[in-house]
This record gives C-alpha cells, sequence and structure tokens, in this order.
C-alpha cells in the first residue's frame, strides 16, 4: 500500500459497504474536501466578523467618553490660573518645534504620495518648483543639520551610557551588599535598658506649616517613642498662618503635656527661610544645649516607638558619625497609578542609592526627615542655612565637607505619604531637582578648597551633583523629547533602537528590582519618568541659572490617610483611662468650639478646585504623535511604538488624568 493510502472501514449490522480510499489526491476526496472547507472558512469568517461588531460599539463609546472628558478638562482649564512656569522660553521653544514639525509632517506625507525620491534624481531632471524646494531642502538638512544634530545626538548618547554605568554599580554594590549580608554594627553595650540615666539626650522636631490633615498623627508618634520620658524632649515648631489651626496644635500639645510627656509648642511671627528658617529658629533655643542628638520628622511622619532605640545607638563609640538616616514607608503606595510609580523610584532610592553610598562612602543626601542628626555635627557645619530649597542636602554636603560620616539603616523604617495628586506631585519634583543646582552654585569653592581627598572631591562634584542631579534630566529630555522626534524628520541622524528600547528597559528593570511587587507596571513606569524629565529638566535649568522659579517651596499636600485608623485606636486607649477624665472633658469643650470655628471656615464661598491642564505636556504629546505619524512613512517599527506610547503618556498627564481626580 502507497505511504499517503489511507483505508477506512466501517462495520454494520445492517450491511453497509465498505469504503475503501487508496488516494488522497483522488478527485472525488478532493471535490469532498472542496466542498467542506469553504463552509467551515465561511463560518469562521463570519464568527469573527461577529465578534469584531461586537466590540465596535463599545470601542466607539469608550472614544466618546473620553473625547467628552477630555474636551470637559479642556473647557474647565483656567488660563489665568496656569502655572507660571508655563509662560517660560522652554514652552514656547516646544510650541514652535511642533509647528515646525507638522508643517515637515505635511510636506512629508505630500512627497510620499508623489512618490519622490529625489535624493536619488540628477537635479537637471526635476521640472517642478515644489520638486526643487523639497530637493534643496534634503541637500540642506543632509549638509548642515544632520552632521549637527548627529554630534548632539553621540554626546547625549555618551552621558546616557555613563549614567547607565553608573546605576549598573549602584546595583552591584547593593547585590554584594545582600549577598554577604552587611549591616551596620551596634556596640553591644551602647545602652543598658535598666539605667535610665544610661540613655543620651535626645531632641525630636515635628516641622509643620498648615497640616491641618496630618499634625495629630505626628505628634501622637513622636510622644508615644519608648525612650525615658526625662531623656528627650518633643519640639513641635509650627508654622501655620491660620489661627484657629494653630490652636488645635497648641491644645493637642497641651494634651500630651499633661499626661506627662515633654512637648514645647512654638510658633514663630516672622516666618522666614521656610523650613530651613523654622529649624534654625528652633535651635537657637538655650536649652538645646542640654541635648546630645535630635531627630526631625515632618508632619506626615510616625516613627514606630523603637525607632530611638534603633538609631541612637549607632552614636555610641563613633565620635566621627553625624547622621543616622531610616527609610521611608509609605502609608498610601496602592493608591492610585502615580503613588505605585513613586513607590518604584523611592524605594530605588532608599534601598540601593542611600544604603549603597552610606556603605562604601559613608555618606549621602540626608532625606530632610526620619533622621538624627549629632547636634555637634550641626553646629560644626555652620547649621541650618536659608540659602536654598534643599536645606536637608545642604546641611548634609557641609557636613560631609567638615569630615562627619553618615551611616544609613534600612531595616529602622518611618511610615509616611505620598503626593496623590500630579499637580502636588509635580511641584515637589520642581523643588527636588531646582535646589540642587542652586546647592552646587554655592558649595563648588567649598568642595574646591576642603580638606578632604580628591576622591572625596570627585564624588561630590562629578558623581553627586553632575551626573545624578544634571546630567540626568539633561539628557532624559533632549535625547527623548527633542532628538527622537527630530530625526523622524532627519533619517540621516537616526537614533538606534538599543537607545530607545533595549537599555531603557534594561535600566527601568534594575530600578525596579527593589520593589518586585511593581514589575506589572514595568512599561507605565519607562513612560512616566521620560514624562517626567521634563518637569526636571525645568527645575534643572532654573536652578543653575537662578530663574524665577527656583526659590518656589509649596508645602506637599497631605491627605491624611494613616490619620483615621490611628486616632480612633488612640481615642479607644484613652477612653479606657480614668485618670484623663478632666483631659478628656477641657479637650472636648475646646476641641468643639474649635471645630465649631473650622466649620466656618469652610462655609466661605471658596473657588472650586477642579485638575488642571499641563500645556507643555500638552505640547510635547502632540510632537511625539507627529513624529510618530512621520515614523510610518519610513516603516520604522521600534520608533514608531515608542513615539506612540510615550506621546500617549503625555497626553495623559498634560490632561491631569494620571493621580488624584477632583471632581
Amino acid at each position: 500500500m502507497a505511504p499517503s493510502s489511507v483505508v477506512v472501514t466501517i462495520e454494520n449490522p445492517k450491511s453497509i459497504s465498505l469504503v475503501e480510499v487508496n488516494d488522497l489526491n483522488s478527485p472525488a476526496f478532493r471535490d469532498k474536501n472542496k466542498a467542506a472547507n469553504p463552509k467551515r472558512f465561511t463560518k469562521v469568517l463570519l464568527l469573527k466578523a461577529q465578534r469584531t461588531l461586537g466590540c465596535i460599539p463599545w470601542l466607539a463609546n469608550s472614544l466618546c467618553t473620553t473625547f467628552a472628558s477630555v474636551k470637559k478638562r479642556i473647557a474647565l482649564s483656567d488660563k489665568n490660573d496656569e502655572d507660571p512656569k508655563y509662560r517660560g522660553k522652554l514652552y514656547r521653544f516646544i510650541r514652535a518645534f511642533l509647528a515646525i514639525s507638522v508643517v515637515a509632517l505635511f510636506i512629508e506625507i505630500f512627497a510620499y504620495f508623489n512618490q519622490w525620491q529625489l535624493n536619488l534624481v540628477n537635479p537637471w531632471e526635476v521640472q517642478s518648483l515644489w520638486q526643487w524646494t523639497y530637493m534643496a531642502w534634503i541637500s540642506f538638512r543632509v549638509d548642515y543639520i544632520a552632521p549637527t544634530l548627529a554630534s548632539l545626538t553621540t554626546f547625549c548618547i555618551v552621558l546616557f551610557l555613563i549614567q547607565s554605568v553608573d546605576r549598573l554599580l549602584l546595583c552591584l554594590g547593593c547585590f554584594w551588599i545582600k549577598l554577604r549580608k552587611i549591616k551596620p554594627i551596634i556596640n553591644e553595650d551602647a545602652s543598658d535598658p535598666e539605667d535610665g540615666s544610661n540613655f543620651p539626650m535626645v531632641l525630636v522636631q515635628i516641622p509643620m506649616c498648615n497640616e491641618k490633615e496630618v499634625f495629630a498623627q505626628s505628634i501622637g508618634a513622636v510622644c508615644q517613642l519608648d525612650w525615658p520620658k526625662e531623656r528627650f524632649l518633643v519640639q513641635v515648631l509650627d508654622d501655620s498662618d491660620d489661627e484657629v489651626l494653630q490652636q488645635m496644635i497648641r491644645n493637642e500639645c497641651l494634651s500630651w503635656k499633661e499626661k506627662g510627656v515633654n512637648i514645647i509648642y512654638r510658633h514663630r511671627f516672622i516666618r522666614t527661610g521656610y523650613k530651613a528658617g523654622n529649624l534654625k529658629s528652633a535651635m537657637a533655643c538655650d536649652y538645646v544645649q542640654d541635648y546630645e542628638f535630635v531627630a526631625i520628622f515632618d508632619a506626615d511622619f510616625q516613627p514606630n516607638p523603637d525607632f530611638l532605640k534603633l538609631t541612637v545607638p549607632h552614636f555610641k563609640g563613633k565620635p566621627d558619625v553625624g547622621l543616622v538616616q531610616a527609610r521611608w514607608t509609605f502609608v498610601n503606595k496602592d493608591e492610585n497609578l502615580l503613588t505605585r510609580l513613586q513607590n518604584i523610584n523611592l524605594c530605588f532610592h532608599f534601598e540601593v542609592e542611600q544604603q549603597v553610598n552610606g556603605h562604601y562612602l559613608n555618606f549621602f543626601g540626608f532625606n530632610g526627615t526620619a533622621g538624627v542628626w549629632r547636634i555637634k555635627a550641626l553646629e560644626e557645619s555652620g547649621g541650618w542655612l536659608e540659602r536654598t530649597t534643599v536645606e536637608d542636602m545642604d546641611i548634609a554636603v557641609r557636613a560631609h565637607l567638615c569630615g562627619w560620616k553618615f551611616i544609613y539603616v534600612d531595616e529602622v523604617r518611618a511610615l509616611c505619604e505620598l503626593p496623590e495628586s500630579y499637580e502636588a506631585y509635580k511641584k515637589q519634583q520642581h523643588r527636588w531637582h531646582s535646589g540642587p543646582m542652586q546647592l552646587f552654585r554655592l558649595c563648588l569653592p567649598s568642595i574646591l578648597k576642603s580638606k578632604i581627598s580628591a576622591w572625596k572631591k570627585a564624588n561630590l562634584i562629578f558623581l553627586f551633583f553632575l551626573l545624578r542631579k544634571l546630567i540626568l534630566p539633561f539628557y532624559s529630555f533632549t535625547l527623548f523629547c527633542i532628538i527622537l522626534p527630530l530625526t523622524m524628520f532627519i533619517p540621516e541622524a537616526e537614533l538606534p533602537p538599543w537607545v530607545i528600547c533595549y537599555i531603557p528597559i534594561v535600566m527601568s528593570i534594575l530600578n525596579i528590582l527593589p520593589s518586585p511587587k511593581s514589575f506589572p507596571f514595568l512599561m507605565p513606569y519607562l513612560l512616566f519618568e521620560n514624562t517626567m524629565s521634563v518637569t526636571k529638566f525645568n527645575a534643572m535649568v532654573s536652578g543653575l541659572f537662578q530663574l524665577g522659579s527656583a526659590y518656589e517651596w509649596v508645602v506637599t499636600k497631605k491627605t491624611g490617610r494613616a490619620s483615621e485608623s490611628d486616632l480612633l485606636a488612640l481615642a479607644e486607649r484613652e477612653s479606657k483611662n480614668m485618670n484623663e477624665e478632666k483631659i478628656s472633658r477641657r479637650l472636648s469643650e475646646s476641641g468643639l468650639e474649635l471645630f465649631g470655628k473650622l466649620k466656618e471656615h469652610e462655609e466661605v464661598p471658596k473657588k472650586k478646585k477642579a485638575n488642571k491642564i499641563y500645556r507643555k505636556e500638552l505640547a510635547l504629546a502632540f510632537l511625539l504623535l507627529t513624529a510618530a505619524a512621520r515614523s510610518l512613512l519610513s516603516a520604522q517599527g521600534i520608533h514608531f511604538y515608542y513615539l506612540l506610547f510615550q506621546g500617549l503618556t503625555f497626553l495623559i498627564v498634560g490632561l491631569d488624568l494620571i493621580g488624584e481626580q477632583v471632581s
């Protein structure tokens, strides 16, 4: 029997005949197969068409809803309430770039559909004026624009590779610390829990300004620190300008004072210098000289009761240690997409950057809160200065120049909040990236004149300031938001795929390793970081050249999400204590009075708050989408997808559709 033969035998008691098919290519079998296959194929096509048609109403409804939301968002936006930074030179440059790109796109589409391959044509064979113009443009861009753009591209790629190597080395250092289980060591005789006088005197400061949502939780957490009551003092440094809120904070302090806590309420009449001025004023008090260490907590921070017992002992037997920094954890990290992306960044910052720099260099930037300072180190470094908006980084750099060492303890953590709205996050990032450039201008002479080693000077200047604070936002914005869309219209200076895809993905994976549960947000994280580059670049330029927004300070908005359950638990504990009835009665009366005043304030008609429109981000969104449309003509796959998704990300951010939404 031939290899292609098939025998089919059917046995039936009713004498149904035997059917034998000896050849699959026989006319009978082929005709039967042809009759069956078209029917099946038609059914499959009809089924797929039905499913496709079923999706059309859903897609149409989704698009209509999205466009309606966008139209409403634009209609509700108030141009008079727009951030002044959007009326700067950078926004005008992006808008002009967008206009030129749109014109260039129409020209390229016209040339594409007319099948102009003028770079291969003899100039004397071109007869149309439009063809002559287009050919002249090609010649001009090849001879003049492309070489300049290629040089700038090469420069940015080199910076990109240097920063990527730095990031890789940080990750390898963190891996080695984890592998060897390296941790800061505390002397065994650091403290005797049985002897209260053996505990050093600690001053705890809570600087705040109009923090009505979170002041109670912070004061309550600090007052419950497990430390001998006679060995620590709490300073509540209130810069609030609301008299009702001031009275509420004062009453909160009085309630803890009557419970036996050493606590002082301080309010400045002359509120200058923001947080630095507040801390400087507090350190000028006469009684501060009785204390050896000072712990600082922002108003939304809730340290665990054992915070001081886990940090202060690191100073014992180490007279050259000036700072012990703890890690932050976030109560609202899963609140929305914005907080999830922030959590990725900050987990990498603490677990990798701070831990590696603390172990190998004994230096890192103070985070401004959840840290304990040796007061002697503050005094020898010149104390708090009001010259920048990053007073924490300022005091850290000056202490490092004086020879003080820093210790980072990753296992000690303090609970706090992340900004939930893009507006609050954007202002925070502007201050965090503008301040370091202000500080670099001011500190560079001191760094060069200092007596620290040449290696430490090089680390401060080239790694700490230039590479991580200046070069990173510069190349991120220039390379991915300006050069990449420009190369779509000047293909002679094309960016290689490994620059726009492969290396950024690898770097994003390294960034996300400290928070492995965030891996599903890898691509949103990569796109959002590139979107934030416009804010960081603008802030960096403002700080470097001392522009108008360089000294802007806006207190980050808090929601007090961690305070509700904590305060309820605190109230339950208080109700069980019969010795505090008098205190509770007095507080309830004053609380009702203050609550009434607060309600009166809220009843005053206020301007309705709405989500904003961010015009820089919108302009860049349309620029990238225009470049994506141009890349279709060149059939550039990776470039098109990157420009498309990055442009859509800019559009989402520009319409303030990420983070907290205001109805």
